[in-house]
């Protein structure tokens, strides 16, 4: 009979930001996509002040995984305790908690405790190996985010584009979900794959054409597809040269008269790439400016398309 163990792990990494910062980070579990590379989307479902409820989805080493958490948040400690369940190993859960401590006004100790039960012999779930090196890259990429606390509000971009159609939600989600379809139904797609493995899962790859410069840009993504909320949530894992990280959504708002079609997005722009893109003396301001014209005239031509092909098929069936 193999026995079952627990496999503790402790890590701390110094960072230069302030501590009320980096707490700020790790509490805000929605923008963790943008945050942290292996997040593609972060649920909330239930909080009360205190305590809350989330649905995670993340990109593993061959996998996009799924797991259930429950967080106890205590800003005055700057303390996280949390628990972590993963769907596809039922009975199997991580508990530990993130600590932040100050270490004089712009610098801080985050410390990230992690607790996993494991049975010798048992190769079916993640092992230790894997916790230790998920907790090393998660805090590295907290160090890395927090250390440029000072600009974030130059270097995060979010915004929305929207569409009203007359036709039915499922039309107009068909659109959006046939995603390996618009090489031949939008203009700025030159090229698209897309594989399912999991149902709903989508990992996808798109070639398109930018307007602006006439370059060819490819990015992947992993995409959640949610057709009885009306919603697809996509994180980029391979994303254009000035765009450090990029996570969005398409959802849909019923009416009386048709459909609400949005495009969401969210963007962490790279610094070091504003001048090698855009040319020497450009800056944050110019590098915003350039990704959100970008972005959104792409989402407004697809939103565009959706609608044509909602509305003419209506038109088709009368």
């Amino acid at each position: 009979m193999s026995a079952q163990r627990v496999h503790a792990t402790q890590h701390s990494v110094r960072v230069a930001a302030p501590a009320g910062v980096v707490y700020g980070m790790l509490a805000d579990a929605r923008r963790w996509p943008v945050f942290l590379p292996s997040h593609v989307h972060v649920e909330r479902m239930d909080f009360d002040g205190v305590e809350e409820q989330l649905r995670v989805w993340d990109v593993g080493t061959d996998q996009v995984r799924s797991s259930l958490a429950r967080r106890v948040l205590d800003p005055q400690a700057r303390s996280i305790e949390f628990e972590q369940r993963e769907v596809a190993w039922p009975g199997t859960s991580t508990t530990g908690s993130w600590t932040v401590e100050p270490q004089g006004e712009d610098r801080s100790l985050v410390t990230l405790r992690q607790d996993r039960p494991w049975t010798a012999g048992d190769a079916s779930g993640p092992g230790a190996e894997a916790l230790e090196r998920d907790a090393r890259e998660q805090l590295a990429h907290i160090r890395e985010m927090a250390e440029h606390w000072d600009k974030l509000d130059e270097l995060l971009l979010s915004f929305e584009d929207s569409v009203h159609v007359q036709g039915p939600p499922e039309l107009v989600y068909d659109f959006l979900y046939r995603i390996e379809d618009w090489v031949d139904m939008i203009p700025h797609v030159e090229w698209s794959s897309v594989t399912e493995d999991q149902p709903g899962v989508q990992v996808a790859a798109l070639s398109t054409c930018a307007e602006e410069t006439g370059e060819t840009v490819t990015v992947e993504a992993v995409r959640l597809c949610f057709p009885h909320a009306g919603r697809i949530v996509y994180k980029e894992t391979v994303t254009a040269e000035l765009i450090a990280a990029h996570s969005g959504e398409w959802y849909l708002v019923p009416d009386e008269s048709g459909v609400r079609v949005v495009s969401a997005h969210h963007v962490m722009l790279r610094e070091e790439a504003v001048e090698p893109v855009l040319g020497a003396g450009a800056c944050l301001a110019d590098a915003r400016r350039y990704v959100r014209e970008w972005l959104g005239g792409a989402s407004t031509e697809a939103l565009g398309l959706a609608k044509w092909h909602a509305e003419s098929t209506v038109q088709r069936l009368r």
